[in-house]
Protein backbone atom coordinates (compact mmCIF):
# COMPACT_ATOMS: atom_id res chain seq x y z
CA UNK A 1 0.00 0.00 0.00
CA UNK A 2 3.35 2.48 1.10
CA UNK A 3 4.30 1.68 -2.62
CA UNK A 4 1.09 3.22 -4.26
CA UNK A 5 2.06 6.69 -3.29
CA UNK A 6 4.33 6.66 -6.76
CA UNK A 7 0.97 6.88 -8.90
CA UNK A 8 0.21 10.15 -7.20
CA UNK A 9 3.67 11.42 -7.45
CA UNK A 10 6.29 13.11 -9.46
CA UNK A 11 8.80 10.17 -8.67
CA UNK A 12 12.36 11.13 -7.98
CA UNK A 13 15.06 8.58 -7.23
CA UNK A 14 17.39 10.46 -5.30
CA UNK A 15 14.29 11.93 -2.98
CA UNK A 16 12.26 8.60 -2.45
CA UNK A 17 8.79 8.03 -2.29
CA UNK A 18 7.92 10.59 0.36
CA UNK A 19 10.09 13.29 -1.09
CA UNK A 20 8.69 13.21 -4.49
CA UNK A 21 6.30 15.80 -4.89
CA UNK A 22 2.65 14.79 -5.56
CA UNK A 23 1.58 14.94 -9.19
CA UNK A 24 -2.28 14.38 -7.99
CA UNK A 25 -4.52 12.20 -10.70
CA UNK A 26 -1.53 13.09 -13.92
CA UNK A 27 -0.38 9.75 -14.64
CA UNK A 28 -3.95 8.13 -14.49
CA UNK A 29 -4.94 10.97 -16.98
CA UNK A 30 -2.37 10.53 -19.01
CA UNK A 31 -3.17 6.68 -18.99
CA UNK A 32 -6.39 6.92 -20.16
CA UNK A 33 -6.03 9.47 -22.84
CA UNK A 34 -2.62 7.60 -24.26
CA UNK A 35 -3.68 6.38 -27.77
CA UNK A 36 -2.36 2.99 -26.79
CA UNK A 37 -5.15 3.03 -23.86
CA UNK A 38 -8.02 1.84 -26.21
CA UNK A 39 -5.97 -1.07 -28.05
CA UNK A 40 -3.82 -2.30 -24.70
CA UNK A 41 -7.17 -2.51 -22.61
CA UNK A 42 -8.77 -3.99 -25.43
CA UNK A 43 -6.26 -6.77 -26.53
CA UNK A 44 -6.40 -7.66 -22.16
CA UNK A 45 -10.25 -7.78 -22.36
CA UNK A 46 -10.48 -10.20 -25.64
CA UNK A 47 -7.44 -12.31 -24.44
CA UNK A 48 -8.56 -12.82 -21.16
CA UNK A 49 -12.37 -13.33 -21.87
CA UNK A 50 -11.13 -15.99 -24.27
CA UNK A 51 -9.49 -17.78 -22.11
CA UNK A 52 -12.14 -17.33 -19.20
CA UNK A 53 -14.75 -18.32 -21.92
CA UNK A 54 -12.53 -21.30 -23.37
CA UNK A 55 -11.01 -23.21 -20.45
CA UNK A 56 -13.66 -22.01 -17.40
CA UNK A 57 -15.54 -25.45 -18.22
CA UNK A 58 -13.07 -27.88 -18.79
CA UNK A 59 -11.95 -28.43 -15.16
CA UNK A 60 -15.35 -29.04 -14.68
CA UNK A 61 -15.88 -31.61 -17.12
CA UNK A 62 -12.80 -33.41 -17.16
CA UNK A 63 -13.69 -33.95 -13.10
CA UNK A 64 -17.21 -34.80 -13.49
CA UNK A 65 -16.00 -37.54 -15.82
CA UNK A 66 -12.78 -38.51 -13.31
CA UNK A 67 -15.97 -38.74 -10.77
CA UNK A 68 -17.24 -41.65 -12.91
CA UNK A 69 -14.44 -43.77 -13.41
CA UNK A 70 -14.73 -46.93 -11.61
CA UNK A 71 -11.28 -48.18 -11.96
CA UNK A 72 -8.67 -46.03 -9.69
CA UNK A 73 -5.71 -47.12 -11.77
CA UNK A 74 -6.90 -45.62 -14.66
CA UNK A 75 -8.45 -42.29 -12.96
CA UNK A 76 -4.77 -41.77 -11.12
CA UNK A 77 -3.12 -42.33 -14.31
CA UNK A 78 -5.43 -39.79 -16.39
CA UNK A 79 -4.94 -37.55 -13.01
CA UNK A 80 -1.01 -37.87 -13.28
CA UNK A 81 -0.83 -37.29 -17.13
CA UNK A 82 -3.85 -33.65 -16.59
CA UNK A 83 -1.66 -32.51 -13.49
CA UNK A 84 2.00 -32.78 -14.73
CA UNK A 85 2.15 -29.78 -17.08
CA UNK A 86 1.07 -27.55 -14.46
CA UNK A 87 4.68 -27.50 -12.70
CA UNK A 88 6.38 -26.86 -16.31
CA UNK A 89 7.59 -23.43 -15.70
CA UNK A 90 6.43 -20.87 -18.05
CA UNK A 91 9.70 -19.98 -19.52
CA UNK A 92 9.76 -23.87 -20.66
CA UNK A 93 6.37 -24.57 -21.68
CA UNK A 94 6.89 -21.17 -23.71
CA UNK A 95 9.93 -23.03 -25.12
CA UNK A 96 8.16 -26.18 -25.86
CA UNK A 97 5.47 -23.74 -28.03
CA UNK A 98 8.43 -22.51 -30.20
CA UNK A 99 9.80 -25.75 -30.82
CA UNK A 100 6.15 -27.43 -31.68
CA UNK A 101 4.66 -24.62 -33.86
CA UNK A 102 8.11 -22.23 -35.01
CA UNK A 103 7.42 -21.45 -39.10
CA UNK A 104 11.00 -22.34 -39.73
CA UNK A 105 12.04 -25.37 -37.64
CA UNK A 106 8.32 -26.76 -35.52
CA UNK A 107 7.69 -30.02 -35.89
CA UNK A 108 4.20 -29.22 -36.05
CA UNK A 109 5.01 -26.85 -39.01
CA UNK A 110 6.80 -29.55 -41.14
CA UNK A 111 4.12 -31.48 -42.06
CA UNK A 112 1.78 -28.46 -42.79
CA UNK A 113 4.78 -27.14 -44.82
CA UNK A 114 5.50 -30.28 -47.03
CA UNK A 115 1.75 -30.47 -47.72
CA UNK A 116 1.10 -26.98 -48.37
CA UNK A 117 4.27 -25.48 -49.13
CA UNK A 118 3.13 -22.88 -46.66
CA UNK A 119 3.91 -22.84 -43.15
CA UNK A 120 1.57 -21.52 -40.24
CA UNK A 121 2.34 -18.98 -38.10
CA UNK A 122 0.91 -19.52 -34.73
CA UNK A 123 2.88 -16.69 -33.05
CA UNK A 124 1.65 -14.56 -35.74
CA UNK A 125 -1.47 -11.88 -35.43
CA UNK A 126 -3.95 -14.14 -36.60
CA UNK A 127 -3.13 -17.11 -34.56
CA UNK A 128 -1.34 -15.85 -31.30
CA UNK A 129 -4.52 -15.60 -29.05
CA UNK A 130 -5.41 -19.20 -29.85
CA UNK A 131 -1.70 -20.86 -29.36
CA UNK A 132 -1.60 -18.57 -26.48
CA UNK A 133 -4.76 -19.73 -24.67
CA UNK A 134 -4.50 -23.45 -25.79
CA UNK A 135 -1.29 -23.99 -24.63
CA UNK A 136 -2.59 -22.55 -21.15
CA UNK A 137 -5.23 -24.89 -21.34
CA UNK A 138 -2.36 -28.13 -21.60
CA UNK A 139 -0.61 -26.69 -18.91
CA UNK A 140 -4.05 -25.68 -16.26
CA UNK A 141 -6.66 -27.87 -17.17
CA UNK A 142 -5.72 -30.84 -14.51
CA UNK A 143 -4.50 -28.80 -11.69
CA UNK A 144 -7.82 -26.77 -11.74
CA UNK A 145 -9.93 -29.87 -11.84
CA UNK A 146 -8.68 -30.57 -8.25
CA UNK A 147 -11.04 -28.23 -6.68
CA UNK A 148 -14.15 -29.90 -8.50
CA UNK A 149 -12.91 -33.28 -7.79
CA UNK A 150 -12.58 -32.28 -3.87
CA UNK A 151 -16.67 -30.82 -4.08
CA UNK A 152 -17.57 -34.15 -5.88
CA UNK A 153 -16.15 -36.15 -3.39
CA UNK A 154 -18.74 -34.90 -0.67
CA UNK A 155 -21.75 -35.76 -2.68
CA UNK A 156 -23.69 -38.44 -0.81
CA UNK A 157 -23.46 -41.39 -2.68
CA UNK A 158 -26.70 -42.27 -1.85
CA UNK A 159 -28.06 -39.91 -4.08
CA UNK A 160 -26.57 -41.61 -6.94
CA UNK A 161 -28.05 -45.08 -5.92
CA UNK A 162 -31.38 -43.89 -5.65
CA UNK A 163 -31.34 -42.11 -9.07
CA UNK A 164 -29.77 -45.71 -10.02
CA UNK A 165 -32.74 -47.19 -9.14
CA UNK A 166 -35.03 -44.65 -10.76
CA UNK A 167 -33.86 -45.69 -13.95
CA UNK A 168 -31.40 -42.33 -14.15
CA UNK A 169 -28.55 -42.58 -16.67
CA UNK A 170 -24.90 -40.99 -16.66
CA UNK A 171 -25.42 -37.62 -17.96
CA UNK A 172 -28.78 -37.48 -15.88
CA UNK A 173 -27.30 -38.03 -12.37
CA UNK A 174 -24.17 -35.80 -13.32
CA UNK A 175 -26.52 -32.90 -14.57
CA UNK A 176 -29.28 -33.02 -11.58
CA UNK A 177 -26.53 -34.24 -8.82
CA UNK A 178 -23.01 -33.65 -9.59
CA UNK A 179 -23.35 -29.89 -10.80
CA UNK A 180 -26.00 -28.78 -8.21
CA UNK A 181 -23.46 -29.98 -5.78
CA UNK A 182 -20.42 -27.97 -7.04
CA UNK A 183 -22.45 -24.77 -7.94
CA UNK A 184 -21.41 -23.03 -5.11
CA UNK A 185 -17.97 -23.42 -5.68
CA UNK A 186 -18.24 -22.97 -9.57
CA UNK A 187 -19.66 -19.35 -8.90
CA UNK A 188 -17.00 -18.98 -6.00
CA UNK A 189 -14.27 -19.50 -8.48
CA UNK A 190 -16.29 -17.34 -11.40
CA UNK A 191 -16.41 -14.49 -9.17
CA UNK A 192 -13.16 -14.78 -8.72
CA UNK A 193 -12.11 -15.50 -12.54
CA UNK A 194 -14.26 -12.50 -13.45
CA UNK A 195 -11.58 -10.17 -11.33
CA UNK A 196 -8.89 -11.38 -13.24
CA UNK A 197 -10.47 -10.24 -16.79
CA UNK A 198 -7.78 -7.44 -17.09
CA UNK A 199 -4.91 -9.63 -15.37
CA UNK A 200 -2.71 -12.10 -17.73
CA UNK A 201 -0.02 -14.07 -17.36
CA UNK A 202 2.57 -11.40 -17.94
CA UNK A 203 5.55 -13.64 -17.96
CA UNK A 204 3.95 -16.12 -21.21
CA UNK A 205 3.10 -13.06 -22.96
CA UNK A 206 5.74 -11.49 -22.81
CA UNK A 207 8.35 -14.15 -23.80
CA UNK A 208 5.20 -14.76 -26.30
CA UNK A 209 5.67 -11.72 -27.50
CA UNK A 210 7.49 -10.20 -31.20
CA UNK A 211 7.22 -7.31 -32.89
CA UNK A 212 4.85 -8.90 -35.58
CA UNK A 213 2.01 -9.91 -32.92
CA UNK A 214 2.05 -6.88 -30.87
CA UNK A 215 -0.83 -4.88 -32.13
CA UNK A 216 -2.93 -8.54 -30.24
CA UNK A 217 -0.13 -9.53 -27.60
CA UNK A 218 0.32 -5.91 -26.39
CA UNK A 219 -1.65 -6.05 -22.98
CA UNK A 220 -1.78 -3.77 -19.59
CA UNK A 221 0.63 -5.74 -18.12
CA UNK A 222 3.37 -5.75 -20.84
CA UNK A 223 3.37 -2.29 -21.52
CA UNK A 224 3.30 -1.19 -17.81
CA UNK A 225 6.72 -3.60 -17.67
CA UNK A 226 7.77 -1.62 -20.71
CA UNK A 227 7.08 1.91 -19.48
CA UNK A 228 9.10 0.86 -15.69
CA UNK A 229 11.95 -0.98 -17.23
CA UNK A 230 12.33 -0.40 -21.05
CA UNK A 231 11.59 3.07 -22.00
CA UNK A 232 14.62 5.26 -22.26
CA UNK A 233 13.80 7.13 -19.22
CA UNK A 234 11.87 4.66 -16.71
CA UNK A 235 8.88 6.02 -15.51
CA UNK A 236 7.85 4.49 -12.34
CA UNK A 237 5.03 6.38 -11.64
CA UNK A 238 3.14 5.97 -14.72
CA UNK A 239 3.74 2.24 -14.78
CA UNK A 240 2.52 2.19 -11.02
CA UNK A 241 -0.79 4.01 -12.11
CA UNK A 242 -1.32 1.61 -14.87
CA UNK A 243 -1.39 -0.72 -12.31
CA UNK A 244 -4.01 0.65 -9.64
CA UNK A 245 -6.14 1.80 -12.20
CA UNK A 246 -5.93 -2.60 -13.28
CA UNK A 247 -6.34 -3.20 -9.96
CA UNK A 248 -9.60 -0.94 -8.70
CA UNK A 249 -11.37 -2.12 -12.35
CA UNK A 250 -11.19 -5.41 -11.33
CA UNK A 251 -12.34 -4.69 -8.07
CA UNK A 252 -15.69 -3.22 -9.40
CA UNK A 253 -15.99 -6.55 -11.78
CA UNK A 254 -15.53 -8.60 -8.87
CA UNK A 255 -18.23 -6.56 -7.06
CA UNK A 256 -20.63 -6.29 -10.33
CA UNK A 257 -20.20 -10.54 -10.78
CA UNK A 258 -20.60 -11.39 -6.77
CA UNK A 259 -23.71 -9.04 -6.73
CA UNK A 260 -24.80 -10.49 -10.35
CA UNK A 261 -24.88 -14.24 -9.21
CA UNK A 262 -26.42 -13.44 -5.74
CA UNK A 263 -29.14 -11.76 -7.50
CA UNK A 264 -29.24 -14.98 -9.99
CA UNK A 265 -27.76 -17.75 -8.63
CA UNK A 266 -28.95 -16.77 -4.66
CA UNK A 267 -25.01 -17.55 -4.48
CA UNK A 268 -22.26 -15.03 -3.73
CA UNK A 269 -18.83 -14.65 -2.44
CA UNK A 270 -19.95 -12.49 0.30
Amino acid sequence: MYGLQLAFKDFNLTKGITGSPWAGFKYIEQFVSSYLFWPVLWNTIVLNLYALVALFPLPIILALLLNQVRSSKFRKTVQMITYAPYFISVVVLVGIVLMLFSPNTGIVNVPIRELTGQPIDFLGPDMFRHTYVWSGAWQTLGYSAIIYLAALAGVDPELHEAARVDGAGVLRRMWHIDLPSILPVTITLLILNMGQILTTGFEKVLLMQTPLNTSVSQVIDTYSFQVAFNSQIPQYSYATAIGLFKSVISLVLILLANWLARRVAKQSLF
